[in-house]
Parts: C-alpha cells; structure tokens; sequence
C-alpha cells in the first residue's frame, strides 16, 4: 500500500483555502465597480464573473488532458502562474476592461488547479480517506470565502482612513490608487500566489496514476456520451447550479445598497461571507441527510427551502434580508453533489469523460450574475433575481425524471450513530 502523505493533504487544503479566497471575492466588489468605473448597466459588471467561468469552462476538459501528458508539478505551477499574472495585469493597470481580462486568465488557472488537486487528494491520502477530504476540502473553501470579504473590508477601511500607514498596508497603500482602494486586494492576491509557487517549486509532490474516471477519455467516449440525452439534461443541471449559486452570492452587495442602503464594506461583504460559510455548514448538513434519506426527497427539500430563502431576501425588510441570503447559500450546497453524483452513476461507463463535460457546466457561473444583470436593467435587481427561482426549479426536477443505475444508501438515525462509533 502507498505510503500517505498527511503533509500533502495539508497542503492541498491551503491550496483550497487560496482558490477560495481569490474565486469567490468578486461579489463583494460589484457595488465598487460600478461606481468606480461608472457602469451605466448592471450587466457590464455581470461581464466580471462571466469572464471567470467563461475560461472555467473552456479549461475543464483540457485540464484533464494536461494531467495526464505533464506532470502534477508543472500543471500546479501553470495553474498558479495564470492567476498571479491576471493579479499583476489588473494591479499594474486598474481600468474596466483589464480587470475582464485579468478574470478570465485567473479563471482559467483556476480550472487547470481543480482538475489537478482532486486525483493529488486521492494519491496523498489514500482512496480509503478520498471522500473525507474531499468534504474537509469544502470546508476550507467555504472558511476562504467566509474571510475573503472581511480581509477586503478591513483592507478598505484602513486605506481610506486619511492615516499614513507603516508596514505592508503602508506598501498597499502606495501601490494603490487613492481612489481605488479595492484594488489592493489584487496586489495581496499576487503575494499569496507568488508565495505558493514557490512552495509548489520546492515540494517534491506522490505521482499520480489516474483512475478511469480522472482520465479525460477519448474522442470516441465523448461521441458516445453525446447520444445519450441524459448526459445534455445532467449538463444543464450543472449549469443550472454554478447560475443559481454566482447569481446570488455575486448581486447580494448590490441588492443590499440598492433597496436597504446597506454599506456595501460594512454590511454587504459580511453578507456574502456568511453566504458562502452557510454552505459549508450545508454541505455537512447535506452529508447527514443524504445518509439518512434519498437523494430526490434531500433535492426536493433544499429546492424549497432555497426558493422560499430567496423571495424571504427579496421581498422582506433589511433585517430579514440579511439573514435570509446566507439560509440560501445553506439551502442550495447539497445541490452541487447531487447533481455530479446522480449524472455519472447514470451512465456505465465514461465516466472521466462525463465528469469533464459536467465540470464544462461550470460555466453557468458565467451566465447566472450576467442574466441576472440584464434583466436588473430591464426591470431592476429584485425582479431579476426571481430568475434564480427558474434555475433552483430546472434543479429540483432532477429528483422526478433522473433514473441513475446506482441510489444513495441510507441508513436510520440510530444507525448512523452506530457506524460513527465503530
């Protein structure tokens, strides 16, 4: 048996962390952009997170072919350099469209990394441990995107406080411009990144050997998947997800400014950090309830409580409001899971090359906030957000049409208590 590499694990989940905190900052940013770059619609700032996962999709399925030509170091390296490049390029020149073009290049490092850490997981803590750290990897990721939108609160509010400041803040300080504090952040992202690559060069990483459904599979696989519908309406479930999920967590700020004059630093970005801390509570939660009953009554529950969060944040008061966007997060975080484990054990074989065309469905991201922009020009934010509920539904109506050869096993609840003990 393959010696384990607990100091591996560690360090992918510092690698989660740094993902994390750097993917999901965005939606505390849109009320800044928009009034820093003087976007007359809400849809050019839906262009920022559509130039993310615009490249996440685009990069999912070459990802998984680099891993299995280079080795993990060099994807590794590629997948950091990408982002510290795209933070350098915005840092350097702060303008609208720099910061499009600095997403996507961090978005298609991003991809590249994701692909990679997943089968490193399994390799360094051994496959008997693959699905805890799998699990503990979300947590961390979740925890990121919790401190992510304090660190750029705390960050602005030091910059903007008129004092001269010493020490790293002091460099920032100098670097950023006065009128955009924000931009800060991506001086940070840069240092993070520069320091992990260094760490990446230095550390001597367990070779991977793909397994069947970490392979990117052959041209043939794909055109064999393709015939088979339920590969496009499983698709459609994943871009339905990343849409409801970005969609959400990135107009939260806006909404918050615009219907409560909310501050967007002091409120706001507390928001989307409990936002995205509820779903890593959700996902423990989705694991408990996914052990003790069937995968479409857990869908089926969490659809509605989603939906009934939603209208809650935009048709309550402030308070209400509040609270209510983070019980999203928390409602919507088994979702994900569900929708990738019910597709692959819906087909018998492919399954490398399924989970690379799933994963390409990550691109809902891209589409989610952008829809949701458009139609806030047209009819304003808290009709479009109602375009969530149309997503969280294409979702929960997986749990009445999907027929996978494989169901969760469940358990009674003394049961499970049991097998924790043993």
């Amino acid at each position: 048996m393959r010696q384990r590499n607990y100091r591996i694990v560690a360090l992918i989940m510092g690698f989660w962390f740094v993902i994390s905190f750097i993917t999901n900052i965005i939606g505390p940013l849109i009320p800044d952009i928009i009034d820093n770059f003087r976007l007359t619609h809400l849809a050019l700032a839906g262009f920022i997170p559509m130039s993310f996962f615009l490249a996440y999709g685009i990069m999912s399925i070459p990802a998984g072919m680099f891993i299995e030509r280079f080795s993990q170091k060099a994807v590794l390296t590629a997948g950091f350099t990408l982002p510290l490049a795209g933070s350098l390029l915005f840092a350097f020149c702060p303008t609208f469209p720099v910061l499009l073009a600095s997403s996507f290049t961090i978005g298609l490092g991003m991809a590249m990394l994701q692909t990679t850490i997943n089968p490193l997981t399994r390799v360094a803590g051994g496959e008997e441990n693959f699905a805890f750290f799998s699990v503990m990897g979300q947590l961390v990721f979740g925890a990121a995107s919790f401190v992510s939108p304090f660190v750029y609160a705390t960050l602005v509010e030091r910059l903007t406080s008129g004092e001269r400041l010493a020490g790293f803040t002091g460099l920032l300080q100098r670097l950023t411009p006065p009128e955009l504090p924000w931009v800060s952040l991506y001086w940070l992202f840069a240092l993070i990144l520069a320091a992990v690559i260094v760490v990446v060069l230095a550390v001597r990483f367990p070779r991977i050997e793909l397994q069947d459904d970490e392979c990117s599979g052959s041209l043939h696989s794909y055109r064999e998947l393709l015939k088979n519908k339920y590969v496009y309406l499983f698709f459609f479930g994943m871009l339905a997800y990343t849409a409801s999920e970005q969609g959400v967590a990135n107009w939260i700020s806006e909404f918050l400014r615009s219907y409560h004059g909310l501050d967007p630093q002091t409120v706001g970005a507390p928001v989307v950090g409990r936002f995205w801390g509820y779903m890593s509570v959700g996902c423990l939660a989705g694991l408990f309830a996914l052990k003790l009953w069937n995968w479409r009554i857990v869908l089926k529950v969490s659809g509605a409580l989603a939906v009934a969060s939603l209208l809650a944040a935009l048709f309550g008061p402030a308070g209400v409001a509040v609270q209510a966007f983070p019980a999203v997060g928390f409602s919507i975080s088994v979702m994900f899971s569900i929708v990738m484990s019910t597709g692959l054990n819906s087909v018998d074989r492919y399954h490398g090359s399924l989970a690379g065309i799933l994963c390409t469905g990550i691109a809902g991201g891209a589409l989610g906030p952008l829809i949701v922009g458009w139609l806030g020009d047209l009819a304003g934010l808290r009709i479009a957000l109602l375009f969530v509920c149309l997503t969280i539904g294409y979702i929960v109506s997986i749990a009445f049409w999907a027929r996978p050869l494989v169901e969760n096993k469940c358990v009674r609840f003394s049961e499970l208590f049991k097998s924790a003990e043993r």
